[in-house]
């Protein structure tokens, strides 16, 4: 399952986010706010949503289930002029990305084990300190074994300080 290298030019987005932790996992919660209010952002360039997670500095290698991240639930727009209320705007900045995509039920998190035990060790890359998403797409589908959904991870060559 080789990932396609992909360098991402900055985007603009509109959304909702949460602070968590894996263990007080509040995902649902996110996106069950979201969801039903999504069609209020007017000037939104597809039908994609992105679950985005802004982790803390280090937080890889600090890592502990109980540690705090920031998760939104986006989409993006053509400009961040009219932000609904409750939302806010996330400027993402561009990158050199690994894309994955997954298929079968999101909770099948093998695909993760293998990114991080297996591709990125024997890869050229390390994992860049960056937001990390997927995209929710056209094929995404909760609980359906045939679904697709891309994770995208942020990497730079090893040892190199930005790329």
């Amino acid at each position: 399952m080789e990932p396609r290298i992909k360098i991402l030019k900055e985007r603009k987005l509109v959304g909702m986010f949460v602070s968590m932790s894996l263990a007080e996992n509040k995902t649902f919660k996110l996106f069950s706010t979201f969801m039903p209010r999504r069609k209020e952002i007017l000037n939104s360039i597809n039908n994609d949503v992105l679950d985005l997670i802004v982790y803390p500095k280090d937080y890889y290698l600090n890592f502990n289930p109980s540690n705090y991240f920031t998760k939104w639930a986006l989409v993006e727009v053509s400009d961040i002029e009219n932000v609904p209320n409750e939302m806010e705007a996330f400027i993402l900045e561009g990158g050199k990305y690994a894309v994955f995509t997954q298929k079968g039920i999101y909770t099948d998190n093998n695909i993760f084990q293998y990114i991080f035990t297996k591709w990125l060790p024997n890869s050229d890359f390390i994992v860049d300190d960056r937001p990390h998403f997927d995209v929710l797409g056209e094929k995404y589908q909760q609980k359906v074994p045939g679904a697709e959904q891309e994770i995208w991870i942020p990497i730079k060559l090893k040892n190199k300080v930005s790329d």
